[in-house]
C-alpha cells in the first residue's frame, strides 16, 4: 500500500509540474489600485487555495448551524428545574 501511495504521489506531482511549465505566460491582475503580474499557473494555484480555504470554511459554518438546529433543547441557562 504505501508504494501505491508513493506512486500517487508521483504522478500528481508530475501532473502538476507539467501543468506549471506549459503555462509560463505572464497576466496582470489588478484590484483596486495595486496590481500584480505573475504567470497564469500560479494565479490557477493561488484561485484554487483560496477556494478551497473559503469553501472549508463554508462546509464547516453549515455543520455547525445544521447541529445547533437538531441538538435537543436542554435546560435553559440561569433556569431552576424545581418541581
Amino acid at each position: 500500500m504505501r508504494y501505491l501511495y508513493l506512486a500517487l504521489i508521483i504522478l500528481i506531482s508530475a501532473v502538476v509540474f507539467t501543468f506549471k511549465f506549459q503555462n509560463l505566460d505572464l497576466v496582470t491582475v489588478s484590484f483596486l489600485t495595486a496590481s500584480l503580474t505573475i504567470p497564469v499557473s500560479l494565479l490557477v494555484i493561488l484561485v484554487y487555495v483560496l477556494g478551497m480555504l473559503t469553501g472549508g470554511f463554508v462546509v464547516g459554518l453549515l455543520r455547525t448551524l445544521v447541529r445547533r438546529a437538531t441538538r435537543a433543547p436542554g435546560p435553559q441557562p440561569g433556569g431552576t428545574d424545581r418541581a
